[in-house]
Protein backbone atom coordinates (compact mmCIF):
# COMPACT_ATOMS: atom_id res chain seq x y z
CA UNK A 1 0.00 0.00 0.00
CA UNK A 2 1.20 3.50 -0.86
CA UNK A 3 2.75 5.05 2.26
CA UNK A 4 0.83 8.31 1.89
CA UNK A 5 -2.47 6.47 1.43
CA UNK A 6 -1.71 4.31 4.45
CA UNK A 7 -1.11 7.41 6.60
CA UNK A 8 -4.47 8.83 5.49
CA UNK A 9 -6.33 5.56 6.15
CA UNK A 10 -4.83 5.15 9.62
CA UNK A 11 -5.11 8.79 10.62
CA UNK A 12 -7.31 8.92 13.77
CA UNK A 13 -9.94 11.23 12.29
CA UNK A 14 -10.20 9.03 9.19
CA UNK A 15 -10.73 5.96 11.36
CA UNK A 16 -13.41 7.74 13.39
CA UNK A 17 -15.33 8.83 10.28
CA UNK A 18 -15.07 5.46 8.53
CA UNK A 19 -16.00 3.49 11.68
CA UNK A 20 -19.10 5.61 12.35
CA UNK A 21 -20.14 5.40 8.69
CA UNK A 22 -19.71 1.62 8.48
CA UNK A 23 -20.99 0.58 11.91
CA UNK A 24 -23.93 2.98 12.06
CA UNK A 25 -24.96 2.06 8.51
CA UNK A 26 -24.98 -1.63 9.43
CA UNK A 27 -26.93 -0.84 12.60
CA UNK A 28 -29.59 1.21 10.77
CA UNK A 29 -29.70 -1.22 7.85
CA UNK A 30 -30.18 -4.23 10.12
CA UNK A 31 -32.98 -2.45 11.99
CA UNK A 32 -34.93 -1.17 9.02
CA UNK A 33 -34.26 -3.75 6.33
CA UNK A 34 -34.16 -6.96 8.38
CA UNK A 35 -35.32 -6.77 11.98
CA UNK A 36 -38.40 -4.55 11.69
CA UNK A 37 -39.88 -6.37 8.66
CA UNK A 38 -39.12 -9.72 10.30
CA UNK A 39 -40.48 -9.04 13.80
CA UNK A 40 -43.43 -6.91 12.70
CA UNK A 41 -44.53 -9.74 10.40
CA UNK A 42 -45.23 -12.12 13.30
CA UNK A 43 -45.55 -9.69 16.25
CA UNK A 44 -48.10 -7.06 15.12
CA UNK A 45 -47.92 -5.18 18.44
CA UNK A 46 -44.88 -2.91 18.05
CA UNK A 47 -44.64 -2.42 21.82
CA UNK A 48 -43.88 -6.15 22.07
CA UNK A 49 -41.71 -6.36 18.95
CA UNK A 50 -39.51 -3.31 19.52
CA UNK A 51 -37.66 -4.62 22.61
CA UNK A 52 -36.42 -7.61 20.58
CA UNK A 53 -35.41 -5.30 17.73
CA UNK A 54 -33.58 -2.96 20.10
CA UNK A 55 -31.58 -5.70 21.83
CA UNK A 56 -30.58 -7.47 18.61
CA UNK A 57 -29.63 -4.09 17.13
CA UNK A 58 -27.25 -3.55 20.06
CA UNK A 59 -25.47 -6.79 19.26
CA UNK A 60 -25.28 -5.81 15.58
CA UNK A 61 -23.63 -2.52 16.57
CA UNK A 62 -21.18 -4.18 18.96
CA UNK A 63 -20.22 -6.94 16.51
CA UNK A 64 -19.81 -4.45 13.65
CA UNK A 65 -17.48 -2.33 15.82
CA UNK A 66 -15.57 -5.40 16.99
CA UNK A 67 -14.96 -6.83 13.52
CA UNK A 68 -14.30 -3.41 12.01
CA UNK A 69 -11.32 -2.85 14.28
CA UNK A 70 -10.18 -6.47 14.13
CA UNK A 71 -9.87 -5.91 10.38
CA UNK A 72 -8.76 -2.25 10.41
CA UNK A 73 -6.28 -2.24 13.31
CA UNK A 74 -5.57 -5.99 13.48
CA UNK A 75 -5.55 -5.81 17.28
CA UNK A 76 -7.26 -7.22 20.33
CA UNK A 77 -10.40 -5.17 21.01
CA UNK A 78 -9.71 -4.59 24.69
CA UNK A 79 -12.38 -1.93 25.10
CA UNK A 80 -15.00 -4.66 24.56
CA UNK A 81 -13.29 -7.26 26.75
CA UNK A 82 -15.79 -9.16 28.91
CA UNK A 83 -13.17 -10.08 31.53
CA UNK A 84 -14.86 -8.05 34.31
CA UNK A 85 -18.24 -7.65 32.63
CA UNK A 86 -20.45 -8.75 35.56
CA UNK A 87 -18.71 -6.49 38.08
CA UNK A 88 -18.67 -3.48 35.77
CA UNK A 89 -22.24 -4.08 34.62
CA UNK A 90 -23.83 -4.31 38.06
CA UNK A 91 -21.44 -1.80 39.65
CA UNK A 92 -21.86 0.77 36.88
CA UNK A 93 -25.65 0.49 36.84
CA UNK A 94 -25.85 0.68 40.64
CA UNK A 95 -23.63 3.79 40.87
CA UNK A 96 -25.52 5.54 38.08
CA UNK A 97 -28.90 4.73 39.61
CA UNK A 98 -27.81 5.60 43.15
CA UNK A 99 -26.34 8.95 42.09
CA UNK A 100 -29.75 10.05 40.83
CA UNK A 101 -31.40 8.44 43.87
CA UNK A 102 -29.28 10.52 46.26
CA UNK A 103 -30.27 13.70 44.47
CA UNK A 104 -33.94 12.67 44.69
CA UNK A 105 -33.52 11.88 48.41
CA UNK A 106 -32.09 15.34 49.06
CA UNK A 107 -35.01 16.96 47.21
CA UNK A 108 -37.44 14.80 49.21
CA UNK A 109 -35.89 15.88 52.53
CA UNK A 110 -36.04 19.53 51.40
CA UNK A 111 -39.72 19.11 50.52
CA UNK A 112 -39.21 19.62 46.79
CA UNK A 113 -40.09 16.06 45.70
CA UNK A 114 -43.48 14.45 46.31
CA UNK A 115 -44.53 10.87 45.52
CA UNK A 116 -48.05 10.55 44.13
CA UNK A 117 -48.25 6.86 43.22
CA UNK A 118 -46.10 3.96 42.06
CA UNK A 119 -47.02 1.77 39.08
CA UNK A 120 -45.31 -0.05 36.20
CA UNK A 121 -48.36 0.51 33.97
CA UNK A 122 -46.80 3.67 32.55
CA UNK A 123 -43.41 2.09 31.78
CA UNK A 124 -43.51 -0.49 28.96
CA UNK A 125 -40.32 -2.49 28.41
CA UNK A 126 -39.78 -0.85 25.00
CA UNK A 127 -38.94 2.42 26.79
CA UNK A 128 -36.15 0.75 28.74
CA UNK A 129 -34.74 -0.94 25.64
CA UNK A 130 -34.83 2.44 23.89
CA UNK A 131 -32.51 3.73 26.63
CA UNK A 132 -30.33 0.63 26.17
CA UNK A 133 -29.81 1.44 22.48
CA UNK A 134 -29.39 5.21 22.90
CA UNK A 135 -26.76 4.85 25.66
CA UNK A 136 -24.83 2.24 23.67
CA UNK A 137 -24.66 4.38 20.53
CA UNK A 138 -23.38 7.36 22.52
CA UNK A 139 -20.85 5.48 24.62
CA UNK A 140 -19.51 3.24 21.87
CA UNK A 141 -18.85 6.18 19.56
CA UNK A 142 -18.00 8.91 22.09
CA UNK A 143 -15.87 6.88 24.49
CA UNK A 144 -14.96 3.65 22.71
CA UNK A 145 -14.14 5.37 19.43
CA UNK A 146 -13.61 9.15 19.55
CA UNK A 147 -12.05 9.38 23.01
CA UNK A 148 -9.89 6.28 22.54
CA UNK A 149 -8.50 7.40 19.18
CA UNK A 150 -7.95 11.00 20.32
CA UNK A 151 -6.27 9.85 23.53
CA UNK A 152 -3.87 7.59 21.65
CA UNK A 153 -3.00 10.47 19.33
CA UNK A 154 -3.10 13.54 21.59
CA UNK A 155 -3.06 12.24 25.17
CA UNK A 156 -5.75 11.97 27.83
CA UNK A 157 -6.18 15.66 28.62
CA UNK A 158 -6.80 16.86 25.08
CA UNK A 159 -9.02 13.84 24.39
CA UNK A 160 -11.08 14.78 27.45
CA UNK A 161 -11.57 18.32 26.14
CA UNK A 162 -12.58 17.04 22.70
CA UNK A 163 -15.18 14.59 24.04
CA UNK A 164 -16.51 17.18 26.50
CA UNK A 165 -17.14 19.45 23.51
CA UNK A 166 -18.74 16.57 21.58
CA UNK A 167 -21.20 16.11 24.46
CA UNK A 168 -22.45 19.68 24.00
CA UNK A 169 -24.49 18.27 21.08
CA UNK A 170 -27.07 17.63 23.85
CA UNK A 171 -27.60 21.39 23.82
CA UNK A 172 -30.13 20.78 21.03
CA UNK A 173 -32.33 18.74 23.40
CA UNK A 174 -35.63 20.35 24.52
CA UNK A 175 -35.39 23.07 27.22
CA UNK A 176 -31.58 23.23 27.08
CA UNK A 177 -29.91 26.33 28.53
CA UNK A 178 -26.46 27.58 29.54
CA UNK A 179 -26.46 25.54 32.74
CA UNK A 180 -27.27 22.33 30.83
CA UNK A 181 -24.37 23.19 28.54
CA UNK A 182 -22.13 23.14 31.62
CA UNK A 183 -23.79 19.86 32.66
CA UNK A 184 -22.96 18.36 29.25
CA UNK A 185 -19.28 19.27 29.71
CA UNK A 186 -19.26 17.64 33.16
CA UNK A 187 -21.00 14.57 31.73
CA UNK A 188 -18.34 14.22 29.02
CA UNK A 189 -15.58 14.51 31.61
CA UNK A 190 -16.96 11.97 34.08
CA UNK A 191 -18.09 9.38 31.53
CA UNK A 192 -14.69 9.56 29.86
CA UNK A 193 -12.95 9.09 33.22
CA UNK A 194 -15.01 5.95 33.81
CA UNK A 195 -13.58 4.69 30.53
CA UNK A 196 -10.03 5.79 31.37
CA UNK A 197 -10.12 3.98 34.70
CA UNK A 198 -11.13 0.59 33.25
CA UNK A 199 -10.11 0.93 29.58
CA UNK A 200 -13.34 -0.93 28.83
CA UNK A 201 -16.73 0.30 27.70
CA UNK A 202 -18.89 -1.49 30.26
CA UNK A 203 -18.52 0.61 33.41
CA UNK A 204 -19.22 3.76 31.41
CA UNK A 205 -22.14 2.23 29.55
CA UNK A 206 -23.92 0.72 32.53
CA UNK A 207 -23.40 3.86 34.63
CA UNK A 208 -25.04 5.76 31.77
CA UNK A 209 -27.89 3.23 31.61
CA UNK A 210 -28.48 3.34 35.38
CA UNK A 211 -28.40 7.14 35.32
CA UNK A 212 -30.89 7.32 32.45
CA UNK A 213 -33.23 4.67 33.86
CA UNK A 214 -33.35 6.29 37.30
CA UNK A 215 -34.77 9.56 35.99
CA UNK A 216 -38.06 8.28 34.51
CA UNK A 217 -38.16 5.74 37.37
CA UNK A 218 -38.57 8.64 39.79
CA UNK A 219 -40.96 10.49 37.48
CA UNK A 220 -38.43 12.98 36.16
CA UNK A 221 -37.99 14.20 32.60
CA UNK A 222 -34.88 12.85 30.91
CA UNK A 223 -32.73 15.51 29.18
CA UNK A 224 -35.87 17.53 28.59
CA UNK A 225 -37.98 14.63 27.28
CA UNK A 226 -41.19 13.76 29.11
CA UNK A 227 -42.36 10.83 26.97
CA UNK A 228 -40.11 8.12 28.41
CA UNK A 229 -42.61 6.77 30.92
CA UNK A 230 -42.63 6.72 34.71
CA UNK A 231 -42.66 4.15 37.49
CA UNK A 232 -43.07 6.59 40.39
CA UNK A 233 -45.55 9.29 39.50
CA UNK A 234 -44.25 12.35 41.29
CA UNK A 235 -44.29 16.12 41.54
CA UNK A 236 -41.24 18.38 41.65
CA UNK A 237 -41.56 21.85 43.09
CA UNK A 238 -39.03 24.37 44.24
CA UNK A 239 -36.09 26.29 42.71
CA UNK A 240 -35.24 25.15 39.18
CA UNK A 241 -31.57 25.23 40.18
CA UNK A 242 -32.31 22.35 42.58
CA UNK A 243 -35.08 20.44 40.76
CA UNK A 244 -33.71 20.77 37.23
CA UNK A 245 -37.00 22.14 35.94
CA UNK A 246 -38.15 20.88 32.54
CA UNK A 247 -34.76 19.31 31.85
CA UNK A 248 -35.25 16.84 34.70
CA UNK A 249 -33.23 15.92 37.76
CA UNK A 250 -29.98 15.65 35.80
CA UNK A 251 -30.24 19.42 35.35
CA UNK A 252 -30.16 19.93 39.13
CA UNK A 253 -27.07 21.53 40.64
CA UNK A 254 -27.15 18.70 43.23
CA UNK A 255 -26.84 16.02 40.55
CA UNK A 256 -24.15 17.94 38.69
CA UNK A 257 -22.06 18.26 41.87
CA UNK A 258 -22.29 14.49 42.38
CA UNK A 259 -21.26 13.97 38.76
CA UNK A 260 -18.25 16.27 39.09
CA UNK A 261 -17.22 14.56 42.35
CA UNK A 262 -17.24 11.13 40.66
CA UNK A 263 -15.18 12.45 37.75
CA UNK A 264 -12.58 14.15 39.97
CA UNK A 265 -12.28 11.06 42.17
CA UNK A 266 -11.69 8.86 39.12
CA UNK A 267 -9.19 11.34 37.68
CA UNK A 268 -7.25 11.29 40.94
CA UNK A 269 -7.29 7.48 41.02
CA UNK A 270 -6.31 7.19 37.35
CA UNK A 271 -3.46 9.68 37.75
CA UNK A 272 -2.20 7.88 40.86
CA UNK A 273 -2.26 4.54 39.05
CA UNK A 274 -0.50 5.88 35.94
CA UNK A 275 -3.52 5.61 33.64
CA UNK A 276 -3.31 9.17 32.30
CA UNK A 277 -1.62 9.12 28.88
CA UNK A 278 0.63 12.04 28.02
CA UNK A 279 0.70 13.61 24.59
CA UNK A 280 3.49 12.23 22.46
CA UNK A 281 6.21 14.75 21.70
CA UNK A 282 7.71 14.91 18.24
CA UNK A 283 11.48 14.78 17.94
Amino acid sequence: MNERLQKILYFPITKIIVCIAVCFSLFVGAQNLVLKPLFYSFIPDQDLANPFIHIISCFVLLFSYYFFFRFYDKREIKELSVKHLAKEMFGGFAVGFLTISLAILILYVLGYYHVIEMSTAHYPIRLFTTLVVAALIEDLFHRGLIFREMEKWLGTHIALLIVMLVETSHFFNPHANLFTLFTDLCWGFTLSMLFVYTRRLWLTYFFHLGWNFAQPFYGSNLTGLNNLGTIIKSRFEGPVLLTGGDIGIEGSVITVLFLIAIGIFLYYKARKEGKIIKRKTIG
